[in-house]
């Protein structure tokens, strides 16, 4: 009814009104934002875009408690703890005395998962590695007595001499790749948006996401996953939900969405590192794609509700969990056009401090 309506009214009038209710929102906002809490009034009353947010950083405040007494197969607070022992670990100079604070926490947490048998088993042995060489230097207390104690109760070591513990950089493996060879890589993965009907193996991408989750992570958490396509038409399917696929979504074999999981934090302070830690391992996604044969383009994920909704319906997404980009992935057409996209060079991206 609307739309029939605006096709009544002339453009010129249209135009009017669409300048009309520009200059009242610009008002407003001129009006609104000169503070914290009339900013929020301005997002309570003119706007609610960030409505789901809030709804789903409070669902995963909720989530997060759970991971206390039932970690599953990952729990994100026994990784960060584990990874604070580890960076007390190599601090110099060591202090003889650290942790106190969350190492009842921490083995709490360890003991539960171990108990439930769902605790991934690399995850296992890195936390009993590290918790080991942790009592093992640190200087007695009655906390880290106290810990020391439930730790050993559930403590099952392993024969395995391979010891997921922090090392010296001189352990690092060597690389033959320089500078050029680099820049050889970087210039190759370009965004391709034609691809073949070859079928994309998961054993590739299997491998390509091994390699892209050792990208840096705040803490270790990792707070992501990506979500594969099983056919061409559910990767289709995805595709046409975002915003700037129409004409080629069609051609897609294979569509990752990465999605980002909020419940790995208790504080509103951190709800952006999911943004971060996810782009950090697409990015090596993309790269080692490449190294296997595969081609790929990054796909915007706006944050609009109503897509936001059926991609959640469609992937069965928990509240706390967030959509960040998708990736197409498949065997390149020769022939397809690639777009030339001039980057920015140093001189207009380094601002010396």
């Amino acid at each position: 009814m609307i739309n029939f309506f605006k096709k009544l009214l002339p453009n010129s009038f249209k135009e009017r009104i669409f300048d009309l209710v520009n200059y009242l929102q610009i008002a407003i906002i001129n009006l609104f934002k000169h503070s914290s809490i009339l900013s929020s009034l301005y997002y309570l009353f003119f706007s609610r875009m960030f409505d789901r947010e809030h709804k789903a950083f409070l669902q995963s405040k909720i989530a997060y408690r759970k991971y206390f007494l039932n970690a599953g197969v990952s729990s994100p607070i026994l990784r960060r703890n584990i990874h604070r022992l580890e960076k007390g670990l190599i601090m110099r100079p060591r202090k003889d005395l650290f942790g106190e604070k969350y190492i009842i926490e921490t083995v709490d947490i360890y003991n539960h998962a171990v108990e439930s048998g769902k605790l991934n088993r690399n995850e296992k042995k890195w936390a009993e590695d590290v918790l080991n060489q942790f009592f093992k230097i640190v200087k007695d207390s009655k906390i880290i007595s106290q810990a020391r104690d439930l730790f050993e109760k559930s403590i099952n070591t392993s024969q395995d001499n391979l010891k997921f513990v922090p090392y010296s950089f001189d352990k690092l493996p060597k690389t033959n790749i320089d500078y050029y060879d680099l820049n050889k890589l970087f210039l190759k993965r370009r965004s391709v948006r034609w691809y073949t009907s070859q079928e994309v193996p998961i054993e590739l991408l299997n491998k390509a996401v091994d390699i892209a989750s050792s990208a840096p992570s705040a803490c270790n958490r990792q707070p992501y996953s990506f979500y594969v396509s099983k056919t061409k038409e559910m990767a289709v399917d995805i595709a046409k939900l975002a915003g700037g696929t129409n004409g080629w979504a069609e051609n897609i074999p294979c569509t990752i969405v990465v999605v980002g999981d909020l419940s790995a934090y208790s504080s509103e302070k951190d709800r952006h590192i999911i943004y971060i830690d996810s782009s950090l391992a697409a990015m090596q996604l993309l790269l080692t794609l490449e190294t296997l044969g595969l081609s790929s383009c990054m796909i915007n994920w706006a944050d609009q509700e109503s897509a936001e909704i059926k991609m959640s319906k469609l992937l069965d997404l928990k509240p706390y969990q967030r959509p960040i980009m998708l990736i197409s992935v498949g065997y390149a057409n020769p022939n397809g056009g690639i777009p030339y996209s001039q980057k920015k060079k140093s001189e207009n991206l380094i601002k010396q401090v």
